[in-house]
């Protein structure tokens, strides 16, 4: 383990203050190294940061307090290869380490981009640390980008289940998404920087509704009633505007979010989270405005709102959504009681009712490959499809062409 100090882990801790709850900041990864780079501003200064890594190669540029590196004899050095069951082994290896780097804390962040070897790998184990050091645990990450190929795409999507499981709640942003919101002329350098800025703002959201004192408070059990074991995958926008008309402004952006699905998201919520950020001219009518329209989005979902005011906004109003998605197994469910001839002893019949799946009549059979044992392609089997003019000549034929066979 790199370290800049003796005892990083227990040096490193920064005292509660004024009550607010101590907020430990992690990047797992290159990317989440990056991310929280972006993050050194004075705002964040009441938090501790620290980087997590298989290669040590990028932690000289960091300005993180605690650099944990994750290394055996294996790697000599090199990482994780991109390969994330490399680098979870490694955060098994060194677990407690990694609870103990968690200690203290009442929140912890943990910033990653997912679809590599270490950010993916490292995510879930360092999650499950921080919750065994009894924090709450919120994780903002990064879905690669389509274009990155179908390996990262799966070891993305298998990271975030890991992680959803580990974590009490998961911001995710689809990198896809950036494209509703670029032109042609953006650069790569700008699309990335784009959507890690996104990611950013989530942060910040919650930041200040724990680091704030706030004219609306939002309490940090609050917060940790609304989270807690709820393993939701989370969408969120921040929106921003000025002038006379901010809070209808405000209102519009947020129902126009290409990151909200243009506001459905809010309506499949179980709970959502708004803080308000304004100058000393923020009014109560502006407050009410915007809740009102939350409120009529998602009627059914559980909300909690912060006010804060900030004399540097002067007239600008910023408003964070974090919306937590209904799964399936949290849906409700309807309990009927039927009582009838099939019954003699009159009881009534329990039935439990969840929200049923239109079936669809006249659909064409489509043809799959069937459950035959998949051949191990050996040292290319982690490899990148056989791509040509978009077919995958690793897929048969007969398959690729629809030809049924008889």
């Amino acid at each position: 383990m790199a370290t800049d100090n003796e005892n990083p882990v227990a040096d490193a801790l920064i005292p509660e203050t004024s009550g607010a709850p101590l907020v430990k900041i992690f990047g797992a990864g290159n990317a989440g190294a990056k991310l929280l780079g972006a993050l050194t501003t004075p705002e964040f200064a009441a938090a501790q940061s620290a980087i997590i890594d298989t290669d040590a190669s990028g932690f000289a540029a960091s300005n993180a307090t605690v650099k944990i590196h994750l290394e055996n004899k294996l790697l000599r050095g090199l990482g994780s290869g991109g390969d994330p069951e490399r680098a979870k082994a490694m955060a098994e290896e060194q677990f407690s380490t990694l609870k103990s780097a968690c200690e203290g804390a009442s929140v912890v962040f943990i910033l990653a981009g997912l679809g590599g070897g270490a950010g993916s790998g490292i995510s879930p184990i360092l999650a499950r640390a921080a919750r065994e050091a009894g924090a709450l645990v919120l994780a903002f990450v990064t879905l690669p980008f389509d274009c990155e190929g179908n390996r990262r795409e799966a070891q993305a999507q298998t990271a975030l289940e890991q992680l959803k499981a580990a974590a009490d709640g998961v911001v995710c942003l689809p990198s896809q998404k950036i494209f509703k919101l670029i032109d042609e002329n953006t650069s790569l350098v700008e699309t990335f920087s784009f959507s890690g800025g996104f990611l950013i703002e989530g942060v910040r959201g919650v930041w200040q509704l724990l680091t704030r004192p706030g004219l609306i408070q939002v309490h940090f059990a609050d917060l940790c009633g609304l989270l807690r074991d709820r393993h939701a995958e989370n969408v969120f926008a921040f929106v921003e505007a000025t002038g006379a008309g901010r809070s209808r402004e405000v209102v519009e952006k947020i129902l126009a979010h290409p990151l909200l699905d243009e506001g459905r998201a809010l309506a499949d919520s179980e709970a959502v989270l708004v803080s308000l950020l304004a100058g000393k001219d923020l009014t109560m009518a502006e407050v009410n405005r915007v809740m009102e329209q939350v409120k009529r989005q998602c009627s059914h979902a559980q909300i909690i709102m912060g006010a804060a005011v900030d004399a540097d906004l002067k007239s600008k109003l910023c408003v964070t959504i974090i919306a937590a998605r209904q799964t399936p197994a949290s849906m409700p469910v309807r309990v009927e009681a039927r009582t009838g001839t099939s019954n003699p002893a009159g009881k009534s019949d329990i039935v439990i009712a969840r929200p049923s799946r239109v079936r669809r009549t006249g659909a064409k059979a489509v043809q799959t490959q069937l459950p035959l044992t998949i051949v191990s392609k050996g040292r290319f089997d982690k490899s990148e499809p056989t791509l040509h003019h978009g077919e995958d000549l690793d897929v048969p034929t007969f398959i690729r062409r629809g030809i049924p066979l008889n």
